[in-house]
């Protein structure tokens, strides 16, 4: 699934291709793809709508219209990309929605496992409520990501993949972080102390950085707008290297399960919680 970083990338490839532009036609072929209004309002509402502003939140694209918001959320397999309407695509078998704008072109949502939604709302609020801080901002304090730590007995990992805890990140990143801190998965969030607490929340920022700067980890289905990979999978550390030698020590990358996701880590420079 597009973490942070890869949603990042495909709001900054889309804002220079459709800020300004109208959209004026909207077509679907899979009516589960349109999470709210319905098909025909959601039709009948966005067409004559410019796009102002698009913007992230977590892991949703946030397409700022005249009078309403078109909210995307990509899940496991969606890319979002704007084609000239002749055009083909890669992707384009898999559009289950796309919309026409006035310049010709049109913005299409290919999506092959079906899970991605659209929503089109004038009440973000309601939409985003439960979302967490963003870890590139200033409302994620180190006091505050201790503070939600605090008492919690599930593992870190689990903790990190809470979009109430933080917004945006995702199996990847979580791996990636809790390697650069030098803290086993699976240690208790509530057990973490002050000072590893303090390191992780500067490794997730950094690790989330370096996503952005390499556009994203094309492992699977995440394509830039543009259609090219990211590069981030070429700079992990952890994240599917099992077997490999960890780039600090030489150990074998281990990979587990934790939170029902697999995990990867190095059993050296992050060394099994003791248990009491």
């Amino acid at each position: 699934m597009p973490e942070l970083p890869e949603v990042e990338t495909v709001v900054r490839g889309l804002r220079a291709p459709l800020i300004g532009r109208r959209i004026e036609s909207m077509w679907h072929d899979w009516a589960a793809t349109i999470h709210s209004p319905g098909a025909a309002e959601f039709a009948a509402r966005i067409s004559g709508q410019s796009v102002k502003a698009i913007n992230r939140r977590g892991k949703y694209i946030l397409i700022e219209l005249e009078h309403d918001t078109l909210v995307v959320h990509l899940k496991m397999s969606g890319r979002l990309y704007v084609a000239e309407a002749e055009s083909t695509n890669e992707a384009d078998r898999w559009v289950h929605v796309s919309f026409g704008l006035d310049d010709g072109r049109q913005l299409r949502f290919s999506d092959a496992r079906k899970f991605g939604r659209v929503t089109l709302t004038n009440d973000l609020s309601s939409l985003l409520a439960r979302l967490g801080p963003e870890p590139l901002s200033d409302d994620f304090s180190p006091e505050r990501f201790r503070a939600g730590l605090s008492g919690r007995k599930r593992a870190i990992k689990a903790q990190l993949l809470d979009q109430e805890t933080i917004a945006g990140v995702g199996n990847i990143y979580a791996d990636e972080a809790l390697f650069r801190a030098g803290i086993h998965p699976a240690k208790p969030a509530g057990t973490l102390t002050d000072a590893e607490a303090a390191r992780l929340h500067q490794t997730t920022r950094e690790a989330l950085q370096a996503g952005i700067e390499h556009e994203g980890a094309s492992i699977n289905w995440y394509r830039k707008p543009d259609g090219q990979k990211g590069e981030s999978q070429n700079h992990f550390y952890v994240y599917g290297r099992t077997g490999l030698p960890c780039q600090q020590c030489g150990s074998p990358i281990n990979k587990i399960r934790v939170a029902q996701r697999g995990t990867h880590f190095c059993p050296q420079c992050q060394p099994q919680p003791r248990r009491d």
